[in-house]
């Protein structure tokens, strides 16, 4: 059973007001899937926001892009790319060179040299819990292991390379609970933070600042009273 506090938002520094939201408390935020409810009055998109939605992509299933020579796709700790290649391919025609920040995956003994991908990876991964292999001689798969400690989505691939509309992610339900606490909660608190901005409303952190200085403000009142009733 989840645990709720109700938080009344009030206006901040010209800040707009909102209604009082049920926050879950810790760890137990309730949206661990699509159960927050779409509003009618939230506000219309920017002519940025408009900008940047024209210039991103649905990810595919697998939370990232299918491309001409290969597709890929991530969860918050990897990201696995698939490549076909000819059938009867040999491991050994197979370049990959998996580097902190940077990634080359091509095909030895063409001319010229077959490149699939080439380029500066969007984060950094581990090299050494990342690795390559050829499945069936036709289909070269390559995991790659985020080193990022925040663990978030990557826009693409590559730097430069078709950028996907992040907030269309959707990791499954059902694996959250495979998650370390850290992480889960860390997870949740960005599916919060994410729900909340497409609804117009205040973040966690921002609810957080409200409430720490409707707290100062209360507890500056409570002095002034008392140097009153003292006079």
């Amino acid at each position: 059973l989840y645990k709720y506090s109700t938080f009344e938002v009030s206006p901040i520094h010209s800040q707009p007001s909102h209604k009082s939201i049920p926050i879950a408390e810790a760890e137990a935020i309730a949206i661990l899937s699509d159960d927050i409810e779409e509003t009618t009055n939230s506000t219309p998109p920017s002519e940025q926001e408009k900008k940047e939605n024209s210039t991103t992509l649905l990810p595919n299933s697998a939370n990232g892009l299918d491309m001409e020579k290969y597709s890929w796709g991530q969860s918050l700790q990897e990201v696995t790319i698939t490549a076909p290649v000819p059938a009867g391919t040999k491991s050994r025609q197979i370049t990959c060179e998996i580097e902190k920040k940077s990634l080359k995956l091509g095909l030895k003994g063409e001319e010229p040299a077959m490149i699939i991908i080439e380029g500066e990876l969007f984060g950094q991964v581990k090299v050494g819990e990342s690795f390559w292999h050829l499945e069936d001689q036709k289909t070269v798969s390559v995991l790659l292991t985020k080193s990022d400690e925040r663990r978030n989505w990557w826009k693409s691939l590559v730097k430069g390379g078709p950028e996907i509309d992040t907030q269309k992610v959707e990791p499954e339900p059902s694996r959250l609970g495979d998650l370390d606490p850290e992480l889960r909660s860390t997870v949740e608190k960005m599916m919060f933070d994410q729900r909340q901005k497409e609804m117009s409303r205040p973040t966690s952190d921002e609810i957080q600042q409200q409430e720490l200085l409707k707290k100062f403000d209360f507890s500056k009142m409570k002095r002034v009273d008392k140097f009153s009733n003292m006079a």
